[in-house]
C-alpha cells in the first residue's frame, strides 16, 4: 500500500488565541499542510471527508494508541499518557513547551509554536483526522508524492520511536499493510518483554486482570486505551453486563476485528474478560487487526479532487537545444467544454518555487509556457504542480531523469 506525502507545520498553539489552540496528546497532533488539497484527495475508508479548517486538520498518528489525556472529562494514569505528549513534541522538535495550569492539554508557551514536517498518510479517519506517520522535517520525497512505506522509513517515524520505547500501546487497524503490521507487532514486544515505559505498570492484559471498581479507580490504571474509552461510558450504566453493553452496539463499542491466531473475524467482546468487578484483555492488541468505522450507506469512501482534470499537464521540455533559462516549456491542454481563466493560477516546481499564470484557455486548447520567476524544470527529474486562483490542486506530474533528452519533449501518461 502506498502513502501520500504531505509536508506542512506541526502546529501546538495559536498565538493569537493560545487558550482555544490545539491540545497534543500521545498520538494526535494539528498539522497545517502546505497543500491542503492533498488531504481531500485522500481514501476515506468511514465515508468521512478530513475536517480540515484554515487552521489545520489533526493528525491521529498510526499504529500506535496513547493513553489519554483527556477523554470525555476523564483520563488514564497521567504519569504515562504526559509522558508519551512530552515524547511526541520533543521527537517532533519543539522544546521548552510549558501547558496552563488551569488548562493542562493546552500550551501556554514554547519556544516554538509551530515546526516544519512531514506526513506519510493513506487516509482520513471516522473522525475527519489524517491517518498517518509523522517526522520531524522533511524526509526524501516531494510533497504530494506517492511512496511506499518500507521498514527502514517507517523506523524513523516518530509512530515507530514511541512504540519502540514503551511509551504507547499498538493499534493495528485495517489500513496499516501487513508488512508494516508485522514489524511493529514485533517492535511492540521487544518493548513489552523489556518492561519498557508503560509495559512496567501495564495491567487488564493477558498477565493479569484488573479490579476496576469504578472511574476514579480506572483513571489510576495504564491499560490498553480503546478499553479504557470503553470502560468510560460503561461505568456510568447500570443493570447490564460489560459483554452485553458492547454488544448492543456493534459499531460504534463492540468493534469488528480480525483475530491474528484464529485467522477468524470477531468482534471486542471476544477479547474481553470480564467477571465482576475484573477486566482484562485476553490477547495483546498486536495480535488483531481492528476494523475501521463502516462509511454511512451512499457515503463515498474515495477522496474528492476539486477541479482536477478540468485543466491537465501533457508535457514537459525540461532539456531544451541551447540554453535552459528562458527556453523551459510546461504544456497545458483545457479538457473543458468551457474557457479557464487562469488569471492567478501558478505553477510550482518541485523545490517550491512558482510562476504565476494569466491569459485564458479555450475548450480543448492547449498553451505552452516558459518557466520563468526562477521556476525550473530539473534535468536529474522533476515534478510540477498547477493550482487554481484558490490554491486548490488541479494537476501535479513528476517525470524521472531518465525521461529527459536534451531538445525532446516528454509527453506526460495518463
Amino acid at each position: 500500500m502506498t502513502y501520500t506525502v504531505l509536508q506542512g507545520r506541526f502546529v501546538i498553539r495559536y498565538p493569537d488565541l493560545p487558550r482555544q489552540g490545539p491540545e497534543p496528546d500521545g498520538d494526535t497532533i494539528k498539522f497545517m499542510p502546505d497543500d491542503p488539497g492533498l488531504a481531500e484527495e485522500l481514501p476515506r475508508p468511514s465515508g468521512t471527508p478530513p475536517d480540515l479548517t484554515a487552521r489545520g486538520i489533526s493528525v491521529r498518528l498510526e499504529a500506535i494508541d496513547a493513553m489519554e489525556t483527556h477523554f470525555a472529562e476523564a483520563h488514564q494514569e497521567l504519569l504515562g499518557a504526559n509522558a508519551a505528549r512530552d515524547e511526541l513534541l520533543k521527537e517532533l522538535g519543539f522544546t521548552n513547551v510549558r501547558f496552563f495550569a488551569d488548562l493542562p492539554n493546552k500550551v501556554e508557551s514554547a519556544d516554538q509554536d509551530s515546526v516544519p514536517g512531514t506526513v506519510l498518510s493513506n487516509g482520513i479517519d471516522a473522525h475527519g483526522r489524517l491517518i498517518g506517520f509523522v517526522f520531524a522535517g522533511t524526509p526524501p520525497a516531494d510533497d504530494g508524492a506517492t511512496v511506499f512505506l518500507a521498514e527502514t522509513l517507517t523506523d524513523r517515524s516518530a509512530n515507530a520511536h514511541l512504540l519502540a520505547a514503551g511509551f504507547v500501546y499498538p493499534a493495528f487497524y485495517a489500513t496499516l499493510p501487513a508488512s508494516l503490521r508485522t514489524h511493529l507487532g514485533g517492535v511492540s514486544r521487544k518493548a513489552r518483554e523489556n518492561q519498557a515505559g508503560i509495559w512496567a505498570r501495564s495491567t487488564a492484559d493477558p498477565n493479569g486482570a484488573a479490579l476496576i471498581a469504578d472511574l476514579a479507580a480506572l483513571q489510576r490504571l495504564v491499560i490498553w486505551p480503546k478499553l479504557f474509552r470503553r470502560l468510560v461510558p460503561f461505568l456510568a450504566t447500570r443493570g447490564m453486563s460489560f459483554d452485553a453493553w458492547l454488544r448492543s452496539d456493534p459499531v460504534n463499542r463492540d468493534d469488528g476485528l480480525f483475530l491474528l491466531d484464529r485467522l477468524e473475524s470477531g468482534n471486542l467482546h471476544d477479547i474481553v474478560e470480564n467477571n465482576g468487578q475484573r477486566f482484562r484483555l485476553t490477547v495483546w492488541p498486536e495480535d488483531f487487526i481492528i476494523d475501521p468505522d463502516p462509511a454511512p450507506q451512499g457515503a463515498p469512501t474515495t477522496g474528492a479532487r476539486p477541479a482536477t482534470g478540468d485543466v491537465l499537464i501533457v508535457a514537459a521540455l525540461p532539456d531544451p537545444a541551447g540554453t535552459d533559462r528562458g527556453n523551459e516549456l510546461i504544456t497545458l491542454l483545457n479538457t473543458t467544454g468551457a474557457t479557464v481563466d487562469l488569471a492567478s493560477w501558478t505553477l510550482r516546481d518541485r523545490a517550491g518555487r512558482t510562476q504565476t499564470l494569466s491569459g485564458i484557455l479555450t475548450p480543448g486548447a492547449v498553451l505552452q509556457i516558459v518557466a520563468a520567476g526562477g521556476m525550473t524544470l530539473g534535468n536529474q527529474g522533476g515534478a510540477v504542480t498547477l493550482a487554481d486562483a484558490l490554491g486548490t490542486v488541479v494537476d501535479r506530474v513528476a517525470y524521472e531523469g531518465g525521461q529527459v533528452k536534451e531538445g525532446r519533449t516528454i509527453v506526460i501518461g495518463r
